[in-house]
């Protein structure tokens, strides 16, 4: 038992920091709100209209937002007070949820309604996230810890995704679609009272006020110049593009395609976030960052193939296991991008090429939504999935190739914030300069 119990301490080392604790437990209670309000809104847009591409209009204006706000968003979050700005987002988006369970209780949701609550909750998420990305790392005392944080917060994300739409399937079929927003909304008490609560102690420092043109350049610039940041940013933007998604389809192949109702689709969802939970769980286990560069296109290829699989399974347990499977993959892909990407950007830019990763992950998805709801709609959902996959698996493979110029761009990154050690780089050379006297 001593050893499990020194390997259960090292995965969940992150913990010891006693600001992180707080998020931790304050988002967990969160997130598990924010999925019921998920599973809800996709149950009830697909309960009143039955339309594939209204379920992607939903999710569209939801996620949007990102795609506009999320540069600028990162600008600021490298500006101002990043823990009074959470509370303040935090705050707005639990009156959205209270005003979105008001309307449904009411009984008066109209799809005119949801749309521009989900738009309100889509703009304080484009500025939320990159602000949340870019606090993290004044959360961890020991920088040795920020991957083992970023990959519990993954973990975290992916037991709420299992948990929330368990919970809400049981809330929706019980007493309907509006009790999960009111939760939803008294979710949010939890993270507001940890952001509250914590004592930074490492110093949030503002990035120096250059003009805003000039700060928003420089964060381009670091993003789309070649090397591994556009290597990973564009590769994660496809994913989100054309595979991410298929999430939207999901109230279809519950109630159409598998024949069930709010209880299959919580099944599903949950399979998938279950899977993405043990990946998460995986990456926690990892003592370094070394390695990931190889992880994140077998982690995308694996999240196609699974893709695929459920796409044209018509039993239940056999889709369970292809989510499962896929939530890993995709899951593994993100979140090992996050830890190389926090990894190797500097602390003054952290919020602007956040705000890029964020784009890419989320800003990318409600094109994504719209193109696969319409899509699906002419060819139908089995065959719209298909074709992502294939593109996501594809780009995957192009990634795989590239490998070695990846590590050659960033090795010395990691020997000079010392993750590779002066020893090896020494041995390196001497090897290089023994092969070269050979030749």
């Amino acid at each position: 038992m001593a050893p499990l119990g020194r390997r259960l301490a090292f995965m969940l080392r992150a913990l010891r920091h006693r600001d992180y604790r707080l998020f931790f437990a304050g988002q967990l209670i969160s997130l598990c709100g924010t999925w019921m309000t998920i599973i809800a809104t996709g149950w009830l847009v697909y309960r009143l209209t039955g339309s594939a591409l209204l379920l992607g209009v939903v999710t569209f204006v939801g996620q949007i937002p990102v795609l506009f706000l999320g540069p600028f968003a990162g600008l600021l979050a490298d500006r101002v007070d990043q823990r009074r700005a959470l509370v303040v987002l935090q705050t707005l988006s639990m009156v959205q949820s209270f005003a979105l369970a008001a309307l449904t209780l009411a009984g008066h949701p109209t799809i005119g309604a949801l749309i521009a609550l989900n738009l309100v909750q889509g703009i304080i998420t484009a500025l939320d996230i990159p602000t949340r990305q870019a606090f993290l790392v004044h959360m961890i005392e020991d920088r040795d810890d920020l991957g083992n944080a970023i990959a519990l917060n993954s973990s975290m994300f992916n037991a709420a995704r299992i948990a929330g739409p368990a919970l809400g399937a049981v809330v929706i079929a019980a007493v309907g679609e509006g009790w999960c927003f009111f939760l939803d909304g008294c979710s949010f008490l939890a993270v507001i009272g940890a952001f509250l609560l914590m004592t930074p102690r490492r110093p949030v420092k503002p990035t120096a006020r250059r003009g805003v043109k000039e700060d928003f350049l420089d964060g381009w610039h670091t993003v789309a110049r070649r090397g591994p940041i556009r290597r990973i940013i564009c590769l994660l933007a496809l994913v989100s593009l054309l595979g991410a998604p298929y999430l939207t389809l999901m109230p279809i192949f519950a109630r159409s395609i598998l024949e069930g109702d709010a209880h299959t689709l919580g099944l599903l969802m949950g399979a998938s976030g279950a899977g993405a939970f043990l990946g998460a769980a995986w990456l926690a286990g990892r003592r370094s960052v070394l390695g990931l560069g190889l992880v994140i296109p077998c982690a995308a290829g694996i999240f196609a193939l699974s893709i695929i699989g459920f796409a044209w399974s018509r039993t239940l347990w056999v889709s369970l296991l292809f989510l499962f499977v896929g939530g890993g993959g995709l899951m593994i892909q993100m979140a090992a991008s996050n830890t190389i990407l926090q990894t190797i950007v500097e602390d003054e830019r952290r919020g602007r090429v956040m705000s890029f990763y964020m784009v890419a992950v989320i800003g990318m998805a409600p094109f994504g939504s719209l193109i696969m709801g319409s899509l699906s709609e002419q060819i139908g959902a089995s065959l719209t999935i298909t074709l992502g996959a294939v593109l996501c698996g594809l780009a995957a493979a192009r990634f795989f190739t590239g490998l070695e110029e990846l590590r050659a761009a960033v090795r010395p990154i990691y020997r000079r914030i010392g993750i590779l050690p002066e020893a090896r780089t020494a041995t390196e050379a001497a090897s290089r300069l023994s092969f070269e006297a050979r030749d």
